[in-house]
């Protein structure tokens, strides 16, 4: 979307406004204005004009224009209605130069999680992959791994739905029974990244919410937004509110580490972890920057940076 298009949809966001203050505002001709309005009709906006000037008296429904229209982050959209994997059109876009850019699809046909796993991504899901170019050194990414796990954690709240966050990038709804995933994944995310010794070129953070998906369509040991509430949730809010919070997060990295705190689902208990270097298992009693789980050992703390985590039955 171009500079112009979302000048004029964060200008009608705000409520009415008149032709010329929109001219003034964007810097183009009150014909130029006229002929953006008439675009946003033409693809579903229901733009009214009145004695104090334009005002939008509803949106289309999931895409680019919608999604953008209200969002408070400086991120454009990029929508598609099918497409094979949103990580993989982020890096595309990452290689030609963007930055903050939000990819967002309907159903993806190639989705996949960490390791190369298949991850189920059919369409009424919220499928995005967020591209920014932090300044930051490659050791210090999987903050924000924990960044996009937290903000998608407190949206699924406001949402109604309890969610949970098991290390160290699965968002779950807890059953109350042990089980060695710790609940029903709700959410993954995967992050990617290309950088040098000293700084992330780019990073993309890939977050794949089963919202309005029926349990037919889920693998077994998931659940859904729709499962939880008993009803679909709108997705447009839903992507702004994540972008949001994500923005929010990133700009306040020191924030992140309690916010995941509070959320977690892996601190307190027994857990297995699968590393490259053999297994660690004890009691997860904290998460360090950048990420890392310290788990509590027969042998002391040890900090794992990486691994497969499971949840064990208590002794």
């Amino acid at each position: 979307m171009n500079e112009t298009r979302r000048a004029l949809l964060d200008a009608l966001a705000e409520g009415p406004v008149g032709g010329p203050e929109l001219a003034d505002r964007l810097g183009v001709s009150r014909a130029a204005v006229w002929k953006q309005v008439e675009a946003l009709r033409d693809e579903g906006f229901e733009v009214e004009s009145t004695n104090d000037g334009y005002v939008v008296a509803d949106v289309p429904g999931y895409g680019a224009a919608s999604i953008e229209f209200g969002l408070d982050a400086p991120f454009s959209v990029e929508y598609h209605d099918s497409v094979d994997s949103t990580n993989l059109r982020a890096r595309e876009l990452a290689a030609e130069g963007a930055d903050d850019v939000a990819v967002v699809a309907d159903e993806q046909t190639g989705g996949r999680g960490r390791l190369e796993r298949a991850w189920s991504a059919p369409s009424g899901g919220v499928w995005v992959s967020i591209l920014v170019r932090p300044q930051r050194p490659p050791a210090h990414v999987p903050v924000f791994t924990l960044a996009a796990a937290v903000a998608v954690t407190r949206v699924c709240r406001e949402v109604g739905v309890d969610a949970s966050i098991k290390w160290p990038n699965d968002v779950l709804v807890e059953t109350g029974e042990r089980s060695e995933r710790g609940g029903l994944k709700l959410v993954g995310i995967l992050t990617e990244m290309e950088g040098e010794a000293d700084r992330v070129s780019w990073l993309v953070a890939g977050i794949g919410v089963n919202a309005n998906v029926d349990a037919a369509e889920l693998p077994e040991g998931a659940t859904s937004l729709r499962e939880q509430t008993g009803g679909d949730v709108d997705r447009r809010v839903f992507v702004q509110r994540l972008l949001e919070e994500f923005d929010e997060l990133r700009e306040n990295p020191d924030e992140v580490l309690p916010a995941w705190r509070a959320h977690s689902a892996t601190l307190g208990q027994r857990v297995r972890v699968e590393t490259s270097g053999g297994v660690v298992e004890g009691t997860a009693v904290d998460v360090e920057f950048p990420g890392a789980l310290v788990v509590d050992t027969s042998e002391g703390d040890v900090r794992v940076h990486a691994g497969d985590c499971e949840h064990l039955r208590p002794v």
